[in-house]
């Protein structure tokens, strides 16, 4: 049986353009795998700890010499790598908060990156790999090439590093100028926000076939 992990991380949530983008596809993913299942992470209103002490030292040292807090870290790394060991697909909304990723998300990658669970201790090589990664980004601005900001995006930049490790590699959907709509003195960008979102949304749409009725 399939199974799709859908994680959001956007902090703004009705008003969230990597939200609604994300539930399309997550919707998309359902009609071509109806059979399938999804287990869904909210890292916006449930935001997992950053990594700490305890964690880092957990991931060196053997479970069976682990203190109380390290045994605990050590399951919360060990049930995040599970459920993308558990995931065909894995959906990530992805929103750019002052030029880089929610530190929820970073949070998220520094767990993951654990040895003898999402990489060989050994060879370091990614055991993660073989999984669709999608990755819908919503940006509020416009950094693509040409722009004023070009090169300003380091959420969509970074993950295909910070993840690399694992095996795992991310394709994109994007969706910028969102501030637009909201943003009085970018209201003459509308047009071109509109534009960006519905290519995104085409761009779900094309993901995956809809199984027929």
């Amino acid at each position: 049986m399939t199974n799709l992990l859908h994680i959001d991380s956007s902090i703004t949530g009705e008003h969230s353009i990597s939200r609604r983008l994300t539930a399309r596809a997550a919707a998309a993913w359902r009609a071509a795998h109806p059979e399938g299942t999804v287990t869904y992470r909210d890292l916006g209103t449930d935001p997992l700890p950053h990594l700490d002490a305890a964690a880092h030292a957990a991931k060196a040292t053997p479970p069976e010499q682990h203190t109380p807090e390290q045994a605990a870290a050590w399951r919360l790394i060990k049930e995040l790598v599970d459920e993308v060991k558990a995931a065909d697909t894995i959906l990530l909304g992805l929103p750019l908060y002052n030029f880089g990723p929610p530190s929820t998300v970073k949070a998220w990658v520094d767990h993951l990156i654990a040895p003898g669970l999402s990489l060989d201790a050994e060879t370091r090589e990614g055991l993660l790999g073989g999984r669709d990664f999608i990755v819908v980004t919503a940006r509020g601005g416009g950094y693509g090439e040409g722009t004023p900001r070009e090169g300003w995006d380091h959420a969509q930049a970074w993950i295909p590093h910070g993840i690399s490790l694992t095996g795992l590699e991310p394709r994109f959907v994007t969706a910028e100028l969102t501030m637009a709509m909201v943003n009085p003195a970018m209201a003459e960008l509308i047009p071109l926000a509109e534009a960006s979102q519905a290519e995104a949304e085409r761009a779900i749409d094309a993901l995956w076939t809809p199984v027929a009725a």
